[in-house]
């Protein structure tokens, strides 16, 4: 059966939704998993007839300010004269870089005593963010070099003791505006804006159960929301949704890219049986939303279980690809052609592979959020033991979804070429294979044989030991079953022509 901790939910523009009055003071993200995210926040303000200057110090970090969009719910009108964006808060190597060519006390231990030396600042170390938006910096550049008593030093020599910060420092980012209204008084502002330094992807824990048999596996799935805060912000009882889809995001250099304990409330037994996460499609995406307010704090990383089911069924695959082709570096057809020796070498690995159908009838058939899926199966001890993982893309209800999860120890391959012709006079080529796989296990396995006609795009087989199927232009598969400890050969000749 299926645990659905999803729901539907009614929402409108910017994934925002119609909320609760009581919440509406909470900030709101939408995080998308691109490293960005969408933050709403209600700024109380007080404007006066004239000209106003405004702050919001404790913006996010990582802010884009051509995204952020001021205005009054209630339909005031404001008129922004001009915004400004410091993210320049005040650290030692600042406050270092404003005495550079100076000289200041250095605050030093001396065994137990304390004592001041004068240094004079040659070069501060201050690595200013937008040095980091267009790279790394070179190596030292951010250490300091005071010189002491005419003798020149990397790093500091004792604690530096500033004068007092001057009146236009700042201790957080922060927004300022100069703003104009022709309706002065008391009202609560919204800001939103974009912003890098937040992600959050998908987990899944799949535990094939002892209902399983040599051909397939019942599996039990855990699903997993993580949420990673970098943004340099806390951002207090939150209302969080997550955006899953591919949304088109211009990255400018490399600034986005640089940037990546829940706060519990007691609850009653009614409330723990709602559901965590509810989904909804949205335009071309589909949006999760945490049912409770939580607090995400920076540099934390955050879970959320939004999808339990059990007995979901799915095929064990074994799959061997003998062809071992990856050392070669051609990259046209008439190389590959050319080159008798190509895709003669073998690979002896059996691969194994998970398939299953995210359907409704198959205790799932919900959009599952791209990630990594980890399997595991329980020894006869008792114990989880891990047994492979991969990652799959967005994938729709009623989709298959079928994934590699590691090679067999048991399940080999052998393939070697027994026959080759070319008349190139008349554009034509045949090419003979044997290909033996052989099963060790103490029960009989299916194993599907596939072969690549890279050759040429025009190809057919001619002679088959077994039934095959087309896979697509240039591939065949040859399905066969092994008996215990048994062993299956494969032959085919494939003419080509050209």
């Amino acid at each position: 059966m299926r645990k659905l901790l999803l729901t539907l939910l009614v929402m409108c523009s910017l994934g925002w939704g119609q909320e609760k009055a009581a919440d509406d003071n909470a900030p709101a993200l939408t995080i998308y998993n691109q490293n960005f995210f969408v933050a709403r926040e209600r700024l109380p303000m007080e404007l006066k007839p004239g000209v106003n200057h405004v702050d919001f110090a404790g913006v996010a970090a990582h802010l884009e300010p051509d995204s952020v969009i001021l205005r009054d719910p209630s339909g005031r009108a404001l008129q922004v004269l001009e915004q400004n964006y410091r993210n320049d808060p005040i650290s030692q190597e600042l406050l270092l870089s404003f005495y550079e060519g100076k000289t200041i006390d250095f605050l030093v231990q001396r065994g137990d005593k304390q004592e001041t030396v004068k240094g004079r600042i040659v070069r501060s170390g201050y690595i200013p963010s937008s040095t980091y938006a267009n790279g790394y910096p070179q190596p030292g550049y951010g250490q300091p070099i005071i010189e002491v008593d005419g003798v020149l030093r990397f790093g500091l020599p004792g604690q530096p003791l500033f004068p007092s910060l001057a009146g236009d420092s700042i201790l957080k980012p922060t927004l300022s505006w100069l703003l104009a209204t022709n309706d002065p008084g008391k009202f609560d502002a919204e800001i939103s804006y974009i912003s890098g330094g937040m992600n959050w992807q998908a987990d899944y824990n799949l535990v094939v159960t002892d209902k399983s048999n040599s051909k397939t596996d019942v599996l039990d799935l855990v699903g997993w929301v993580t949420m990673r805060n970098q943004s340099g912000k806390t951002f207090e009882n939150a209302r969080i949704k997550l955006l899953a889809g591919d949304v088109n995001k211009i990255q400018e250099g490399d600034f986005v890219n640089r940037v990546y304990a829940a706060k519990a409330a007691a609850i009653s037994a009614d409330e723990a049986m709602a559901p965590v996460v509810r989904e909804k499609s949205f335009d071309e995406f589909h949006l999760y939303t945490l049912e409770r307010p939580t607090t995400l704090h920076d540099q934390e990383t955050k879970q959320v279980e939004f999808v339990r089911a059990t007995g979901i069924h799915a095929l064990r695959l074994y799959v061997y690809d003998g062809a071992k082709v990856g050392q070669y570096g051609y990259y046209s057809q008439e190389q590959i052609r050319q080159d008798q020796n190509y895709g003669t070498l073998s690979n002896p690995k059996v691969w194994v592979m998970e398939e299953f159908k995210n359907a409704e009838v198959n205790h799932l058939g919900i959009p599952l959020p791209k990630g990594k899926l980890r399997f595991y199966r329980r020894d006869t001890d008792g114990h989880l033991e891990f047994t492979g993982e991969n990652v799959i893309d967005h994938t729709p209800k009623d989709e298959t979804i079928r994934v590699y999860t590691g090679n067999s120890f048991d399940i080999t391959g052998e393939r070697k070429r027994t026959n080759f012709h070319v008349d190139s006079r008349n554009n034509w080529m045949e090419e003979s294979f044997e290909i033996r796989v052989r099963n060790h296990k103490k029960e009989a396995v299916n194993v599907r044989v596939v072969e690549h006609m890279y050759r040429c795009v025009n190809w057919k087989l001619i002679e088959q030991s077994s039934d095959s199927h087309k896979m697509d232009a240039q591939t065949a598969e040859f399905p066969v079953s092994i008996a215990p400890d048994g062993e299956a050969v494969v032959t085919y000749t494939v003419h080509y022509s050209w």
